[in-house]
């Protein structure tokens, strides 16, 4: 019998194979994008793509790719989405430890989207409908190229911010081009935006800032005149409150927010971690760093307390937990200069128990002892008081659930209200300063689930910190003196600067308008040690390690 013999041309065909299983793996990657919720490499898949389509004619060796690409799958999805890279784990690694399981588990469920859940079995079952009838790799191959032409040429929906810009056009950016046609021309203390926002310009932007914000510092006076007034500062530093929070608990009209004199609506905390807020805001003398230089020394003026310290203020630190998670303590000593150690929490009544199960004590009776322990008359103090209750993953003692939020911030404003009004009543001279380290991210949005802030969104780091004198001759009347231009630490440190020999306490007539006009401003600029977000031009984009600059995600 004569064997047939096949043209070539007609068997090289047969192992073009499809993508099978694969096609629903792209099918809901192309969902997950077009509901913005994939930060898409599209070349990547591509190459992906084609690795699993190469014709391959021994079966075993086809069967062998496929469990070779499992893991590569995996992994490039996860690249494609916004979770935290491998990196920013390994670097928290030690700090997961250290979560309670109940709080793990808590965590875990969060990421379960039972919308998404229901629409990729919708996807599933109508993908395996189809392919009855139709060769969905045909589609789905069609689909991959066309989202690669758009990433390259950016006809008509952009993917990402183009790349194809050349990087020449910040030097006008740079200069202070003020031509409003090419973009936001911005003056004084922020570089202009001028150029378009394309990868190159973003990070060269980002650049120029670093490197105006390295040349501003506050100037503190040498020595304090005779008529010198001393007054007591006490700085309150609150993880996780942001405005977004306030507004999702329903607190914006709370009686505590009447209180100050000066609020800053415009206020960026620059991280979305605890650690790095408070060493910004000991560090709140020069110009923003960024993450790596907060933990290299700087400048002898750049240090808060220390520049206190030279005019005769004493030091105090307070905290209301124990500072040794992710060795917060140490970090504020040896990054921070904070040189006064931790005030007695001996005897204290306990108000939580921290995602770590350790002890957070109550506010009012920590606000209390700082009272009782701090001189009243004559001497002059700088206190730094650090405040947990809002972290996320606390809870009451003999519950593991998370506490409510809006429960704990109404008893914590209340306890602020409390003390406030106590401390007016007193004869006491104090400047009482409110400077959230960053907010919880109670909402979550497409990149981060409800809770996580590997990335520092403008919800995370718009942050609410207000000023408030007691004890004035003087008295600020009416309403808070709203600070609305973009303002972050190097502000507080003016004010404080302004205010640091004490005359506004006896003036009789205090001068609100010099106090708080021309305070330095600072552009939206923050940054986690794996992801930087930048406003530009009015929008925010966002940066994740070493990758390219997108449009963060509405």
């Amino acid at each position: 019998m004569t064997k047939r013999i096949l043209p070539a041309s007609v068997s090289s065909w047969q192992y073009w194979r499809g993508l099978s299983g694969w096609n629903y793996y792209f099918l809901a990657k192309f969902g997950l994008l077009w509901t913005g919720y994939l930060n898409f490499h599209a070349m990547a898949n591509l190459v992906f793509m084609a690795f699993l389509l190469f014709p391959i004619p021994n079966q075993k060796l086809h069967k062998w790719r496929h469990w070779i690409a499992l893991p590569i799958g995996f992994a490039l999805f996860w690249h494609d989405t916004w979770l935290p890279g491998l990196d920013s784990i390994m670097s928290q690694g030690s700090q997961l430890a250290g979560f309670s399981w109940d709080y793990i588990v808590d965590l875990v469920t969060r990421f379960i989207n039972w919308q998404m859940v229901g629409a990729a079995f919708v996807l599933l079952v109508a993908w395996l409908f189809l392919s009855q009838w139709i060769r969905i790799t045909v589609f789905v191959v069609a689909i991959m190229v066309w989202l690669n032409i758009l990433t390259i040429g950016g006809p008509a929906i952009a993917l990402l911010p183009s790349t194809t810009a050349p990087a020449a056009n910040t030097t006008a950016a740079a200069a202070g081009n003020n031509d409003a046609s090419d973009g936001v021309a911005m003056t004084g203390d922020i570089p202009a935006q001028t150029a378009p926002p394309t990868s190159p310009n973003l990070t060269a932007w980002l650049n120029t800032f670093y490197a105006s914000e390295a040349k501003r510092q506050t100037t503190f006076p040498d020595t304090l005149p005779e008529d010198a007034q001393p007054f007591d500062l006490l700085v309150i530093n609150i993880c996780s409150l942001a405005w977004a929070d306030i507004e999702a608990a329903g607190l914006s009209d709370h009686p505590l927010w009447k209180h100050f004199d000066i609020l800053f609506k415009d206020f960026n905390s620059a991280t979305a971690y605890s650690g790095p807020a408070a060493i910004r805001l000991l560090r709140a003398s020069c110009g923003q760093e960024s993450h790596k230089g907060l933990y290299s020394a700087a400048g002898n003026k750049c240090y808060l307390f220390d520049n206190l310290a030279q005019l005769g203020f004493t030091q105090h630190l307070m905290m209301d937990h124990n500072g040794v998670f992710g060795d917060f303590l140490k970090e504020i000593q040896q990054n921070g200069g904070m040189q006064a150690p931790l005030m007695s929490q001996t005897g204290l009544p306990i108000n939580l128990l921290s995602f770590d199960n350790s002890p957070i004590y109550d506010d009012s009776a920590v606000l209390q002892r700082w009272l009782q322990e701090v001189p009243k008359e004559g001497a002059r103090s700088a206190t730094f008081f650090n405040l947990l209750p809002l972290h996320d993953g606390n809870h009451f003692q003999g519950v593991s659930k998370t506490a409510d939020y809006k429960v704990r911030a109404q008893k914590l404003f209340d306890q602020l209200d409390a003390f406030l009004t106590e401390l007016e009543k007193s004869d006491r001279k104090i400047m009482v300063v409110v400077v959230p380290e960053h907010g919880a991210a109670l909402k979550g949005d497409k990149m981060q689930v409800s809770g996580l802030r590997d990335i520092p969104s403008p919800s995370i780091t718009h942050v609410p910190a207000g000023v408030k004198f007691i004890g004035m001759k003087d008295p600020h009347e009416g309403a808070a003196i709203e600070i609305s231009q973009p303002s972050s630490f190097l502000a507080i440190s003016e004010l404080v600067s302004r205010s640091v020999d004490g005359k506004n306490f006896v003036a009789d007539k205090v001068d609100w308008n010099a106090l708080t006009s021309n305070l330095p401003q600072t552009a939206p600029v923050s940054e986690n040690s794996n992801a930087i977000v930048i406003e530009y031009q009015g929008k925010p984009y966002v940066k994740l390690g070493g990758g390219d600059w997108v449009a963060y995600p509405r």
